[in-house]
């Protein structure tokens, strides 16, 4: 059962690049909507507002996401280059080559604020999988609590 009344699951792509939540993709992960805010560009709830995952499943989770970064940052460039070849060119005769990398490296410095949104939302997408049950709450079991130590307090 889904947790719309359409019955119908929501497009990982498209919940990828607009940055909702990995469990239900529907929640925004992001407090502002505006990726080039960049005072509050990165800044995230506590919880999904749509499902209550919560969105830094632990402490120092989003290292990762340096690792995502650089490789959207990598297809970017992979797709500039062969666009620049396809329509401009290279030749050993003149400086294409340097005018690429300045084109390059400006559209690497746009792009930034919406690769480092992308990558947390592909990491968190990596660890946490769509629940189409998500209004049900969390499985049982699936608490944060150390079954350890719950008593000891």
């Amino acid at each position: 059962m889904c947790a719309d009344k359409k019955h119908e699951r929501p497009n990982l792509f498209k919940s990828l690049l607009g940055n909702k939540c990995a469990r239900c993709r529907r929640g925004s992960i992001f407090s502002k909507k505006n990726p080039y805010d960049l005072a509050n560009c990165m800044k995230m709830p506590e919880k999904c507002p749509v499902c209550g995952q919560q969105i830094e499943v632990e402490v120092g989770f989003y290292y990762g996401t340096g690792y995502v970064s650089y490789a959207l940052s990598i297809a970017v460039c992979v797709a500039s280059l062969i666009a620049w070849w396809l329509f401009v060119g290279f030749s050993i005769y003149d400086n294409r080559i340097f005018w690429w990398l300045g084109v390059n490296a400006v559209l690497l410095l746009i792009l930034q604020p919406l690769i480092m949104r992308w990558s947390r939302t592909i990491w968190l997408a990596f660890f946490v999988g769509y629940d189409e049950d998500w209004q049900q709450g969390p499985p049982a079991g699936s608490g944060r609590v150390n079954a350890t130590f719950k008593n000891a307090i």
